[in-house]
């Protein structure tokens, strides 16, 4: 259980959180607490509960046990309006009318809200100003999901929900939504973030909690995740035939070593030592070496140690 911080008190929390869907659990007396100010980060493959959590953070869905605190609010107290005013939320796969212009549509949003910018300057802010009189359905998919955190941001919220912003996007499109969230934060705000990319949670996100099955099963800053691995870099190896991995983890500068559908992953401090020392021991086994790479550490590689699966296969 997490104990709240007095020095940061919880822009968001939850305790003991279980939502049933019928016989399945999507989430498991999940534990959280986002302070003022970070951008936090629910890193899981889909199916892992992240959707249902931030769903009932957002006020959308119901909690079946456990208590939620939303800027030291909770739902159904009878300030459900006044909270939602703080709020801002780009949802997973947000409907958007096609026969709308980019400024219709931010100016509808802003209708909803007692106060916040004028709908040019929000357009302004997410860069779609040569767009503000395209219709929406004229716009390409990095410049939809750019106006999709236009109309949460239109009301200045102190928290902006993003579930899975750039799922989809191409490089171009991702980079300059991490900007667009990265001027939100300049600015004091507080984000909660879904993701599945391993760059998008560590380029954005102070924190991380790592969900699986519905449970909180990892939960700190991208660099203290990584560093549970013992390891700054990951060895990907390909033999032909059965390693003695005993022999494999005991070689000089050695961390773990995992199975992979396609082979091997072998964690390793120091390169320049370990990567001879693993050639000469596969060619003392007698493994002909199919391929070799290397690469550092990522939080793609925690999760495989937690689990024994890709951040991408289903839960």
């Amino acid at each position: 259980m997490l104990e709240p911080s007095t020095a940061f008190p919880a822009a968001l929390s939850c305790r003991g959180l279980v939502k049933r869907y019928g016989d399945v659990v999507a989430v498991d007396g999940l534990d959280l607490e986002v302070r003022p100010g970070e951008c936090f980060g629910l890193l899981g493959p889909n199916g892992a509960g992240k959707t249902t959590t931030i769903e009932i953070l957002e006020g959308l869905n119901r909690p079946d046990a456990g208590e939620v605190s939303v800027l030291g609010e909770a739902w159904g107290r009878g300030r459900d309006r006044a909270l939602r005013q703080r709020l801002g939320i780009q949802l997973q796969e947000t409907k958007l009318n096609d026969k709308l212009s980019v400024e219709e549509t931010v100016t509808l949003f802003r209708s909803f809200y007692a106060r916040g910018p004028a709908p040019l300057e929000v357009i302004r802010q997410v860069s779609l100003e040569e767009k503000r009189g395209a219709w929406v359905v004229k716009l390409s998919g990095g410049q939809r999901q750019r106006l999709s955190v236009a109309c949460a941001l239109v009301n200045q919220p102190e928290v902006l929900f993003l579930d899975e912003p750039t799922t989809g996007l191409d490089p171009q499109s991702r980079r300059q939504l991490w900007e667009l969230i990265a001027g939100f934060r300049r600015g004091g705000g507080t984000v909660l973030l879904t993701t599945h990319y391993m760059d998008e949670a560590e380029k954005l996100c102070d924190r991380v909690a790592i969900v699986d099955h519905g449970k909180v099963i990892a939960l700190g800053t991208p660099a203290e995740l990584i560093a549970l691995l013992g390891a700054d870099h990951v060895v990907e190896f390909a033999v032909e035939g059965e390693p003695d991995t005993a022999r494999l983890a005991a070689l000089p500068g050695a961390g773990q070593v995992r199975r992979e559908a396609a082979g091997w992953l072998l964690s390793l401090r120091t390169p320049h030592v370990t990567i001879p020392a693993l050639l000469a021991e596969l060619e003392r086994q007698r493994l002909p070496l199919l391929s070799l790479t290397t690469h550092h550490a990522t939080l793609e590689d925690v999760f495989m140690s937690l689990t024994g699966r890709t951040l991408r296969d289903g839960a």
